[in-house]
């Protein structure tokens, strides 16, 4: 046995020669601007914290709550503790596997009698990774286990993301209908007015049908967005994890919109805080490593084997008989039909397409981010019109029924000052939704909750 811990330790010097070639990131030309939109800073809204983002605590809670019960951060949790162990697997190899095995059985000798024959006996094997066969497939499982934990970490940024967009979508989808109903009752005032108006001698039965035809108009839309808030509260639900709930909201959306400049961070950020491009890097690694799996199948495995134990007829003289041996096995590829030269070509092209693809990832990270800041930016500028609009439109109603009761214009004119603000209104509450989204989805481009 000494003999052999000397030759291992000897042979496994050795196996510091590891062929194929090591890994190396790509190198890309990174633009030194992200986007023309907005200056770069050394900062970035990246670094904030999610529950930092908002300002809503209800929201903030209800992020808490997903992360602890949402399925799919169940699942990727999962997938890493799978990943764990195969990682594990991958490992094992490195080192020698030591088996014990026992037998007992009883043999008849020329019919006189029975001798019962007891054997134990330890086995040691052990791979010798001369050709980097097994560290390859180490690095190969250790990239797939780099790659699953970036996988949650995307799976946690699209959650927080979506419960935040739902969030926002559903009291957008409240807002507009409040205002749908405000504008009903303001509809039926002028249905009363038109009305005793016509009584009175004053307008024409057009001016009364009129305002009942716009009063039943706003009307139906109450059905339609009454559906999404409940189609709203069951996504919301779902992605915290419970059954369907009525969730009543009562923050005011506008409350969330944050300052007119923020900071992007450098272009090189990216790389290090996307989930998808370091999930992109981890496949290039493994497909590198695939590669020098194949390359080292070329070259011989060998083999260590010992064995010690003892045998012996009576169970009380078990430990008096010691037998033990050395050996080691060279398994040498000699003819395969070409199916390795094959297997490393395929693997070779294998490493190739995840090249391709991780740049392609890169490119796409930026161009997700240029449209992401332009998209804010752009929602704010849309935003801050509507509000003007919005506060035009109101004042114009003011005038046009002020106007209407003097006899100074008929009611027609009413009727479309108050389509012009309801418009406005909606428009200026799809603004807010917008910007909001814009800012979430910023967030998530530059690969925030680092």
């Amino acid at each position: 046995m000494k003999l052999l811990y000397i030759i291992s330790f000897a042979l496994f010097i050795v196996t510091g020669c590891k062929v194929g070639k090591e890994y190396q990131a790509p190198e890309m030309d990174i633009p030194d601007a992200i986007t023309t939109v907005q200056a770069n800073d050394s900062a970035s809204l990246a670094d904030l914290k999610w529950y930092l983002l908002f300002k809503d605590t209800i929201l903030v809670n209800m992020i808490h709550t997903a992360l602890e019960n949402n399925q799919d951060m169940k699942i990727a949790a999962a997938r890493i503790r799978q990943t764990m162990a195969l990682k594990r697997i991958a490992a094992a190899p490195m080192f020698p596997e030591v088996s014990v095995f026992g037998e007992k059985y009883q043999e008849n000798i020329d019919y006189s009698g029975t001798s019962d024959i007891n054997r134990l006996r330890a086995e040691l094997s052990w791979e010798l990774d001369l050709w980097g066969n097994i560290r390859w497939g180490k690095e190969a499982a250790m990239a797939e286990y780099l790659k699953t934990t970036e996988a949650q970490r995307s799976v946690k940024m699209s959650l927080i993301a979506n419960v935040a967009q739902t969030y926002f979508e559903l009291f957008a989808s409240k807002r507009e209908l409040q205002i749908i109903k405000e504008t009903g009752r303001a509809r039926q005032e002028g249905v009363d007015l038109a009305k005793l108006r016509f009584e009175g001698g004053l307008t024409s039965e057009t001016s009364l049908r009129q305002a009942e035809v716009e009063y039943a108009k706003t009307m139906t839309l109450i059905p339609k967005v009454e559906r999404t808030i409940v189609l709203k509260q069951n996504q919301l639900a779902l992605l915290l994890g419970k059954m369907p709930t009525v969730y009543d909201i009562e923050v005011d959306i506008t409350e969330n919109i944050i300052q007119d400049s923020i900071p992007v961070g450098m272009p090189s950020y990216l790389l290090e805080r996307r989930p998808d491009v370091r999930m992109a890097e981890q496949t290039l690694i493994a497909a590198n490593a695939d590669v020098g799996v194949s390359l080292t199948n070329l070259f011989p495995k060998i083999t260590l084997t010992a064995q010690y134990g003892m045998q012996s007829k009576d169970l009380s003289d078990l430990l008096t008989n010691p037998y033990s041996y050395f050996a080691g096995d060279i398994l040498a590829p000699i003819f395969a039909a070409g199916a390795n030269k094959a297997r490393l070509k395929a693997s070779r092209a294998a490493f190739e397409q995840q090249y391709f693809e991780y740049e392609k990832t890169v490119l796409g990270a930026f161009q997700e981010t240029n449209n992401s800041i332009t998209t804010f930016y752009k929602a704010k500028e849309v935003r801050a019109l509507m509000k003007e609009l919005e506060n035009s439109s109101r004042t114009y109603l003011e005038l046009a029924n002020l106007q209407y009761i003097n006899g100074v214009i008929n009611y027609l004119d009413v009727l479309d000052a108050q389509r012009l603000l309801f418009d406005a209104e909606v428009s200026l509450n799809d603004a807010y939704l917008d910007e909001m989204t814009s800012y979430i989805l910023l967030y998530k481009a530059l690969g925030g909750g680092w």
